[in-house]
């Protein structure tokens, strides 16, 4: 969708931006550029709208090479959003978002119902804050404001400059989810500058890391933090890159450890007995369809003795995660609730636990499969537990 070939630019004093810049982002994917400051990921972001023009190479979007284009008619193609937003401070939430509609010659009834639509989208109730102006929203619902102006045109490529630097980390995280959730349903060819690495790793499909005007490894996250190509790339990601890797590995169904299990309307006798013929302390409650509904202690089922049933006896589950989760959100849940195990559901069925030796297991499996080029699947547990 967006092609780089040999790109360069170089500014009349000499400095030089980007150097020999090729790589390609394909449809529907989320590219993240992260550097330091002064690297060049800006630049190169506002090369493919044409606010900086190239000394030298080609850029493609959609196979079309964009120096043939009218600039003003290019930027009207594309979302853009950037830092604080950059709303019309004069103009209502509604007006904002309906600009760029607006300017394609859209008339006014439907520029504004699409801008209401996609308001609703990000979070944003029209008949409440359509009438408003900026100044009378916070941070984080002008930047979902931004965004939603940026998608008015339904654009193929959308362009995001640190779009949620200027939030407190808590509504940044809140709005990273909330894009994420998005970018699933709308599916639009992404490039996000930020110089944060976990912000990175977290929002791309892959990554581009960049040294001074140049990309030191462009992968996936995953692959970036368990093989960094350069040490330069390994210092920028952090000795901690193992802890953030637990952020871009999933939880598989083969991760995951078998308890006993015990039903909601089985008898507290009964449910004992089998706990101490298997010498268990305690066991996930489900019901006769496999729905989780907590668990209950051997201890508590022995005290109990002929009376009542497990469902009398089950305790809430504070600690569970879906299928499909990444690592770093289970381990978050054992720590939060101390924890030494975390039940994992698909829908709400109980699928298994993750205890902290298999979220190890998991983590170190995935970087196995990575050096060696083969699916996590294909990587012998044993040889892993054993590294």
């Amino acid at each position: 969708m967006i092609r780089f070939e040999q790109v360069s630019k170089v500014y009349p004093d000499g400095t030089t931006a980007v150097n020999d810049l090729s790589f390609e982002v394909a449809k529907g994917e989320l590219v993240t550029l992260v550097g330091p400051s002064g690297c060049g990921k800006t630049t190169t972001m506002m090369m493919v709208n044409r606010l900086v023009e190239p000394t030298a190479g080609r850029i493609f979007v959609d196979d079309e090479d964009i120096s043939t284009v009218d600039p003003v008619q290019l930027r009207r193609r594309m979302g853009y959003v950037i830092q604080q937003a950059g709303l019309f401070p004069h103009r209502t939430v509604l007006d904002n978002t309906a600009t760029v509609p607006a300017l394609l010659g859209w008339k006014r009834a439907k520029a504004r119902a699409r801008a209401a639509e996609l308001l609703d989208l990000v979070g944003l109730d029209p008949s409440v804050y359509g009438p408003r102006y900026p100044s009378q929203l916070s941070g984080g619902q002008r930047q979902r404001v931004g965004v939603a102006r940026a998608l008015a045109a339904d654009p193929p490529v959308l362009l995001m400059d640190e779009p949620f630097g200027a939030v407190d980390p808590v509504v940044r995280e809140r709005l990273q989810n909330e894009f994420l959730k998005l970018q699933a349903d709308v599916r639009k060819t992404v490039l996000f500058v930020t110089h944060d690495i976990e912000e990175a790793v977290r929002m791309g499909d892959r990554i581009a890391v960049y040294g001074q005007g140049h990309i030191e490894q462009f992968d996936t996250p995953a692959a970036v933090l368990g093989m960094p190509a350069t040490a330069y790339v390994a210092q920028f990601v952090g000795s901690d890159r193992g802890l953030k890797r637990l952020s871009v590995t999933t939880i598989e169904e083969e991760d995951l450890e078998q308890p006993p299990l015990a039903r909601l309307d089985e008898s507290a006798q009964a449910a004992s007995a089998r706990l101490k013929a298997e010498r268990a302390r305690w066991a996930v409650v489900t019901d006769t369809d496999g729905e989780l509904h907590g668990w209950v202690s051997a201890e508590a089922l022995a005290i109990a003795g002929k009376e009542g049933t497990v469902g009398d006896l089950a305790r809430r589950m504070e600690a569970w995660v879906p299928l499909g989760a990444p690592l770093k959100q289970a381990f978050s849940e054992m720590l939060q609730y101390d924890a030494g195990w975390v039940a994992v559901v698909e829908g709400s069925q109980f699928v298994g636990v993750l205890t902290p030796a298999k979220l190890h297991e998991a983590l170190r499996r995935s970087v196995d499969a990575d050096e060696r080029g083969v699916g996590r699947d294909e990587v012998d547990f044993t040889s892993v537990s054993d590294v």
